[in-house]
Parts: C-alpha cells; structure tokens; sequence
C-alpha cells in the first residue's frame, strides 16, 4: 500500500537519517525526500499500522474491548521475522477515571504479549500467546491472529464506579523483549517503532 508522504512520514524519515548510520546515500536521501516534500511532489511511502476496529462494552461482566489493527511491518522487521528471529507484540489498555481535583486515577490495567517467529523447516509460522503455541501457514494468518482481541475484558465491574471513565490503549512491537545483541544494533531506528494508540471514553 502506498500514498503521498505526509509530515509524521518525513519525521520518520529523518529520525532514522539522524539516528542511523551517515553515509553519502542515507544523506543524499534525506535531502532529496526534504525536497520533494517541501515541493508538493508525491512521494511513495509504506502504509504505517492503523486501528479499524475499536469498540468498548461495559455491562455486567465489567467493561470489554474489541479492536483490530491494520499491522504493517517495516522493512527491516520483515527481514528479522524471515530470518527466524522471534517478534513480540504488546496490547496494553489502562482504564482511567476522570478527576477534576488532582490527576486522573488508573483503576485497571490489562496486558496481553505474543511471540511470533518464522519456523523455516516447516515454512510455517508460530504464534505463542498465553503458554500456548499456533502455526499458520502463512504470514498474513498469523499477524492476523496477533493484531485482533473480541470481548477482552479489561476491567472487573467493581472497578467502575459511576463517574467518568476512559480507555487509553496500546498496541506495539516491544523491542524489549528482543534478543539482547538485536536491541543493541536497533537502537535508535525508527523502522523498529511500530505503534498505534487510541483514547476512547467509556459509556
């Protein structure tokens, strides 16, 4: 998927420019997408994650989050998974209530991690979530199985009071979690910072 470049585009651009190695082409480079941008030239870019589906419940059991993302991987995160180097994606959401007085007050907190990793004697690919493992045959089927939660309860009904509450959630590559020589060499790459957030009160 492609599109004209837009400003967070060129600021991930430069910020991998800036934190990445220099040389005459990275240089080069940068200058040229400065140009076309500042010119109103289309410039062709990968599609970055997006949310499309986000829907918050609240009933008897306590408040449910179903949501779906639109996960693209860059380039270089591709290459990592093709080579069987184990990925790990983070859904994090943090219930709030509103307070006029003081700062806002997390009353719950949920988090769900999968571990993804390319098997290249099957050719298949393994999902972990929950001590439990998956393979899917292709790639597709197995982003898609990572990027998507229905009915995930993030708070108990106890939680919840009658004031006013709102859902800030995250869903991200932990880079943190990735081997420790591989958080070295990455450091700084802005091709490694895959998130997406969203900010939704509850009703």
């Amino acid at each position: 998927m492609h599109g004209v470049a837009r400003p967070d585009d060129l600021r991930n651009f430069l910020a991998r420019f800036c934190f990445g190695r220099l040389t005459t082409r990275s240089i080069a480079g940068a200058l040229l997408a400065l140009a076309l941008v500042l010119a109103g030239v289309p410039v062709a870019c990968a599609a970055e994650s997006e949310i499309i589906n986000f829907e918050l419940v609240r009933n008897d059991e306590g408040v449910l989050l179903t949501y779906a993302v639109d996960l693209e991987l860059s380039r270089s995160v591709e290459d990592a998974l093709s080579k069987a180097v184990p990925l790990f994606f983070v859904a994090e959401a943090s219930v709030f209530r509103s307070r006029f007085y003081w700062r806002d007050q997390r009353v719950a907190h949920a988090v769900r991690v999968w571990r993804i990793v390319y098997q290249p004697l099957t050719a298949t690919y393994r999902v972990t979530f929950l001590g439990l493992s998956q393979n899917y045959a292709s790639r597709d089927e197995a982003l898609a199985a990572i990027s998507r939660g229905a009915r995930w309860k993030i708070a108990e009904p106890a939680q919840i009071d009658d004031g006013r509450h709102y859902v800030e959630f995250n869903y991200r590559l932990d880079t943190s979690l990735l081997p420790r020589p591989l958080q070295i060499g990455i450091g700084g790459q802005a091709d490694w910072s895959i998130s997406v957030q969203r900010t939704e009160s509850i009703k």
